[in-house]
């Protein structure tokens, strides 16, 4: 059994004029190889570089520890180089992209075998069944799978086993897989302590481990509907209300924005920035053509009570890097009928927004997170 989104094809290769296929999985949808070559720990970490750069996979038959060295080595040469010229923050935030694409290609050329039960079939192989499972499901074949995916798949497991401490529920939150992180307090804390006029039902669109709509009915709210269209989504979101304790005051659906009915406040969380996603977890971010601003803008009239309240959380991100501008959204909220009834702004406190290594820092220092309340014209 693999889990929906996960693309899966087969893969050929060859070893000494010895033909094999597995099935290929990505939990990014990335497609499988088009060239693939075996190797082992004799290879070095610039022609493991060099091949990855011709478009060629290494499925790995070697020691998996000695793989994993190697592909910190070609990480370290996709690292951009020091650029001293001076650019607009447009120019960066492109770079800035070039680059994470350039790196998600490179690395995930190294492969290693995934077998019947989700084992590694690699010396000094660790346990990866549970991480695996979470993002491919239980495996009944044998596959092939990126290894960088894979030490993804074991980096969100220890984020889950750790859980994430959000202040304003006073309690932790247990990611699954492929489900965005609620590290940044930002738009948690706004939707925490804007002014809340008694709603009898409210609406969390696109609502990931569930985090806002927990929010919700902690203060109060008596019925929410918390909606994704991602399954990882809703599985993230009906654990966390089970696990404090919400399960009957917050029902999840899976669903493409709304669910059916009205209610008296509605709020959405939409990917801040209108760009294509490169990964799994890109999608909580980037939001091509902003699809999911638009629709949701577009429709929320029609599923809000008269004197109703919509809140939109939305970061300034897009307009510091010139993708998207203040005029645009508020064009947008006008033409959808809605009319602005203030502007909450919080600016950024995420580790990010400190680190002055970054190529984006000044955009990140300057980011703020604002919540606009909005109702019908």
């Amino acid at each position: 059994m693999t889990i929906a989104g996960v693309s899966s094809s087969s893969l050929v290769w060859s070893n000494n004029g010895v033909v094999s296929t597995a099935r290929w999985l990505s939990a990014n949808g990335v497609p499988a190889p088009k060239r693939v070559e075996s190797v082992d720990d004799t290879i070095t970490a610039d022609a493991a570089y060099r091949l990855a750069s011709q478009g060629v996979a290494m499925l790995w038959t070697g020691d998996f520890q000695n793989a994993r060295q190697i592909l910190t080595a070609v990480e370290h040469r996709t690292r951009p180089r020091p650029d001293k010229t001076e650019r607009t923050t447009g120019e960066l935030f492109y770079r800035y992209r070039q680059n994470r694409s350039h790196r998600a290609r490179i690395l995930g050329m190294l492969l290693i075998p995934l077998g019947k039960a989700n084992v590694i079939g690699l010396r000094r192989a660790p346990n990866v069944m549970e991480a695996t499972q979470a993002a491919y499901g239980t495996l009944t074949e044998e596959c092939v799978v990126s290894l960088h995916e894979v030490l993804g798949t074991l980096g969100a497991e220890q984020w889950r086993i750790r859980g994430i401490d959000v202040a304003a529920l006073n309690a932790k939150i247990y990611p699954h897989y492929g489900t965005f992180f609620p590290v940044r307090s930002e738009y948690v804390d706004l939707v925490a302590h804007a002014p809340l006029d008694a709603p009898q039902v409210a609406f969390d669109i696109g609502t990931g481990t569930g985090v806002l709509a927990a929010v919700l009915a902690t203060r109060g709210v008596p019925r929410v509907v918390a909606t994704d269209l991602e399954p990882r989504a809703i599985a993230s979101a009906t654990e966390t209300m089970k696990r404090l304790g919400l399960e009957k005051r917050v029902e999840v659906q899976l669903t493409d924005l709304f669910p059916a009915g009205r209610a008296d406040l509605i709020v959405c969380n939409p990917p801040w920035i209108p760009a294509t996603a490169h990964s799994l977890l890109d999608g909580a971010v980037y939001d091509p053509g902003s699809r999911m601003l638009r629709g949701f803008l577009a429709g929320v009239l029609t599923h809000l009570n008269p004197g109703g309240e919509v809140w939109l959380v939305l970061s300034d991100f897009a307009e510091l890097v010139g993708l998207r501008s203040r005029t645009d959204l508020l064009e947008l909220i006008a033409a959808s009928g809605l009319r602005v009834v203030e502007a909450r702004g919080a600016p950024a406190v995420h580790v990010r927004a400190g680190d002055t290594t970054d190529p984006l820092h000044s955009v990140r220092a300057a980011e703020v997170t604002s919540l606009w309340r909005l109702r019908a014209l």
